[in-house]
Formats: structure tokens, sequence, C-alpha cells
């Protein structure tokens, strides 16, 4: 696996120069560029209204105690998916904007969740431990000295 992601990254430039000729063969070069420009933005657009979105679901989880494993899987789907729309190529962008469509992520986390494993120390009613451990011992200035 990690062999195949080494060769799709060491191939994307490439990949992405290839359909850039093709487009801009086939409508122009300030068409390409405003394409490009215009996903961008638009891809960033879409990032933070989906992104603060999913912030709150998952602050409001967090508050209930239940941990968001899957919101925080989107949150970095969602991240992948604002740099490939924020690096130029039409490539990075149909993936960019594929990422956004909330049931592909859905269908990307329940693949792989499979092999996820969610570990937590949170306790329904988990309560900060006291200040000072049995072990510590509570010195006054007067009660000791420096060497």
């Amino acid at each position: 696996m990690g062999r195949l992601i080494l060769v799709a990254v060491l191939l994307a430039p490439f990949i992405e120069i290839a359909v850039f000729i093709w487009v801009g063969g086939h409508i122009g070069i300030f068409s390409t560029l405003a394409a490009t420009i215009a996903t961008a933005l638009i891809g960033l657009i879409l990032l933070r209204w989906q992104g603060l979105g999913l912030l709150m679901d998952s602050r409001a989880m967090m508050a209930r105690g239940e941990v968001p494993a899957k919101q925080f899987a989107e949150a970095m789907m969602l991240a992948f998916a604002g740099l490939c729309l924020i690096l130029p190529g039409f490539v990075g962008d149909a993936i960019g904007f594929i990422l956004l469509i909330p049931p592909v992520r859905s269908l990307i986390f329940k693949h792989m969740s499979r092999s996820m494993v969610v570990v937590t120390n949170y306790e329904p009613g988990y309560q900060r431990a006291p200040e000072t451990s049995p072990r510590a011992i509570d010195l006054d200035p007067d009660e000791y000295r420096k060497d």
C-alpha cells in the first residue's frame, strides 16, 4: 500500500500537467487559468461552509461525552480536500470536490473504519485528579534549603 501511495505522489504532477495541456488545447489558456482559479475559490468557500458545520457537530458530541471519531476522520478528509482544491490542477480539484460530498466521506469512513481502533481514556463522570498526589510532599519555602 505504501508503494502505491508513493507511485501516486510521484505521478500526480505529470498527470496534472498532461490534463492542463489537454484542457488548454480544447478551451484555451485563459479559460483554463480562469477555471483553475474558479475551482479553487469555489472549493475554499465550500470547504469553509462544511468545515464549520463539522466543527459544531464535533463540539456538540464532545459535550455529550461521545467520541467524535467519524467527525475527526471527516475533518481530515475535508482538510485533504482543501489541499487538493487549493493546489492548481483539474485532477486534484476533482478529487477535492468528490471529498466534499458527505455520502462519499461516509463511504470512505466506513471502509477505513474496519481496521480503525478508537482508544480513549474518557469515562462518564470523570473528574480531574486532585492537585497534590499522595506521593507529593508539600513544603513551605522556609522548610527547605537550596544546596
